[in-house]
């Protein structure tokens, strides 16, 4: 039996060449890169990682990506670092501390942490993971943030209201006075969202975002001694460019060696993402279209 000799056009070939390439590139779930601009691997950036003091990786909160890179760094991290490794994260309050301490000890099992404190509607899906590798390394893991209701009485009654709460109020949020900065990187992008709003509103809108960032620091850097590295999960919008938590960790203390990973998401068009972007140490980029969470 013979078979037939086909020859085929080098354009159908070129066509088949570009549409693997296209799928290639699609295909990838993310990519980081450094300060520059330039791809790095995720092997790479890790070694640059456990040189900083403070680690703060932003995050989109219903981006299953997101979340599972959070938990490999966290383990690639604590391979190097043992126990120095020390996480956080904003979804977890400070008034919430010691119920995750009841569990990281064994005291609270998964399925009744629920009924013992406030939890994000993902939890389980997107931090719980988290909560587990800490658990199973005897890692501290710190609740960070200001009790919402407190941002909120931000928001509603002013700064000034939080100064007639009870020293153990107080205790649970960053310590008075705190300055609020238009020079803050992202604060006065905020204030212009509240254009439509009189004045005073907008203050107390980015004032509500300032005392998350300011208590989110200030639970970060009371935990940092000598030769420890804090990783702290966070909203990518707490640390962009240098702004929230970071800015208020540097005022703190200039000196402290913190590297930001910020979340791009792209459709695909190579490098858009890149056009307005003000690229901090570590920058991860994702498909817009990836699988959300929630």
């Amino acid at each position: 039996m013979k078979f037939q000799n086909f020859k085929t056009p080098i354009s159908f070939l070129f066509i088949l060449f570009l549409n693997g390439w296209i799928f290639s590139q699609d295909a990838n779930p993310f990519q980081f890169y450094n300060q520059n601009g330039n791809k790095i691997s995720f092997e790479k950036m890790v070694r640059h990682l456990v040189k900083y003091d403070v680690i703060l990786f932003g995050e989109n909160h219903d981006n299953s990506i997101n979340h599972w890179l959070e938990l490999r760094v966290a383990k690639a991290l604590y391979l190097k670092r043992g126990k120095d490794l020390i996480l956080g994260a904003e979804m977890f309050e400070r008034d919430n501390q010691q119920q995750v301490n009841k569990f990281l000890n064994g005291g609270i099992i998964s399925k009744d942490l629920k009924d013992s404190m406030r939890l994000w509607s993902n939890h389980y899906t997107d931090y719980h993971p988290l909560l587990e590798f800490a658990k199973e390394n005897k890692l501290e893991f710190i609740a960070t943030n200001i009790p919402r209701k407190y941002a909120s009485q931000v928001y509603k009654q002013g700064l000034e209201s939080l100064e007639s709460l009870s020293p153990i109020e107080k205790s649970m949020m960053m310590k008075l006075p705190i300055e609020v900065s238009m020079e803050t990187p992202g604060y006065s992008e905020m204030l212009e969202m509240m254009v439509d709003h009189d004045q005073n509103v907008g203050f107390n809108f980015v004032a509500a975002q300032a005392v998350k960032d300011a208590t989110m620091a200030e639970s970060i850097y009371q935990k940092l001694t000598s030769n420890k590295l804090f990783l702290h999960f966070n909203g990518n919008y707490h640390s962009k460019e240098y702004g929230g938590i970071y800015w208020y960790l540097k005022k703190t203390n200039p000196e402290l060696k913190i590297a930001v990973i910020s979340l791009f998401e792209t459709d695909g068009v190579k490098n858009d993402w890149k056009k307005e972007a003000k690229l901090t140490e570590f920058n991860l980029v994702i498909p817009s279209d990836m699988t959300k969470t929630y």
